[in-house]
């Protein structure tokens, strides 16, 4: 008899994660669910947490039922330390320098498929498996590990998973790649699952009533000083209330009327300073995109057609990307974007294949 391969699923409390526990046990592999503890309380920006956010005391009583239920065993691991590190310090070091980071992203590259990957593979698993709605496959002519759009277009989540390596690919099972999200709910209704029904959680765990600069003095310890809004030729508009408040594009909540739509055209953290402009400024055809991985191939020979996003919820466009430095690539949008923020992840894709992506500089 074949040794029977192990999988160590990350459980979130929620139901797509419940689900794909469900489906790796039927699929034979010895199992184990695991909860990552991601932070203490006195880290959040404070108040209610909200049904919409993860990472709760309940999401890890919901997963350690979900796993009585399909009788395999329960475990909690604690990464607050690394979470704090790799995850908080991250997003609030990035506002400070005037970017927008996407902490979803970092979780998955940094906690997901890094601390809990590398712990898996100590322990001797043959996998990772999470909820994520992605596919996986491999490249018929050079065996290259392939990431790929879920089957669901409005979960496919590929877009946040651009940081996987081949080694992680290799070890990783994304079993709702090809469900749909009323599939995956009636599956788990069908076997009893105590979140079903359970919403999804969008807010950001540790921020979940959305209030991002509370968190970030909160963490940090210190205050932002009000500054100016500028126009592009440094006319004093008024004042705002600290740099950690505005990104890329935003028009409401600016604290003051100017008898005409106004954006945030740009942030100045050397200068304390806000840039705003009219909508037509903040059109841009190119983007600088660093700390890049590759996927599909390991480097980019020549100019490439794709099709890049610059943002999680939008329609990838089409553009070309040159890699112009080992770390580096410049994308050239055959049409101008909207508001490209520095710090937001730009992924690009080849169909249904993430090529690879990077964070905007």
């Amino acid at each position: 008899m074949g040794v029977t391969e192990s999988a160590i699923i990350a459980l979130s409390g929620g139901v797509d994660s419940s689900v794909a526990a469900l489906l790796t046990r039927d699929a034979g592999l010895k199992c184990v669910g695991v909860t990552m503890k991601l932070f203490d309380n006195e880290d959040m920006a404070g108040g209610a947490r909200g049904d919409r956010a993860c990472c709760s005391l309940k999401d890890a009583d919901d997963a350690a039922r979900v796993c009585g239920v399909l009788g395999i065993p329960f475990y909690v691991f604690d990464f607050t330390e690394d979470f704090r590190r790799e995850v908080m310090e991250r997003f609030a070091g990035g506002y400070a320098a005037g970017r927008t980071p996407n902490p979803c992203i970092d979780c998955n590259r940094y906690i997901k498929y890094d601390r809990l990957y590398r712990r898996a593979m100590g322990m001797g698993f043959d996998r990772v498996v999470t909820g994520h709605y992605a596919r996986i496959g491999r490249a018929p002519g050079t065996g290259r590990w392939l990431l790929k759009r879920a089957v669901d277009e409005t979960k496919d989540q590929s877009y946040v998973l651009y940081g996987l390596t081949q080694n992680q690919l290799a070890h990783t099972a994304f079993p709702l790649g090809d469900m749909r999200k009323n599939e995956v709910r009636d599956l788990a209704e069908a076997n009893g699952f105590v979140n079903a029904r359970k919403r999804d959680s969008q807010d950001i765990c540790f921020a979940p009533d959305g209030r991002y600069a509370r968190f970030i003095e909160n963490f940090s310890g210190r205050e932002w000083p009000p500054g100016n809004f500028v126009d592009a030729d440094g006319k004093v508009l008024g004042r705002h209330e600290g740099i950690i408040r505005y990104t890329i594009g935003q028009r409401k909540g600016l604290g003051r009327a100017f008898g005409r739509p106004m954006y945030v055209a740009a942030i100045r953290p050397e200068t304390n300073e806000v840039v705003l402009g009219a909508d037509a400024e903040l059109w841009k055809r190119e983007a600088r995109v660093g700390d890049v991985n590759l996927i599909s191939a390991p480097r980019l020979d020549k100019p490439v057609r794709v099709t890049a996003k610059i943002r999680y919820n939008q329609q990838d466009s089409p553009a070309v990307a040159e890699q112009v430095g080992p770390d580096e690539i410049r994308l050239t949008f055959d049409e101008p974007q909207r508001a490209v923020t520095r710090g937001q992840a730009a992924v690009l894709y080849d169909g249904d294949t993430v090529v690879g992506g990077g964070a905007i500089l």
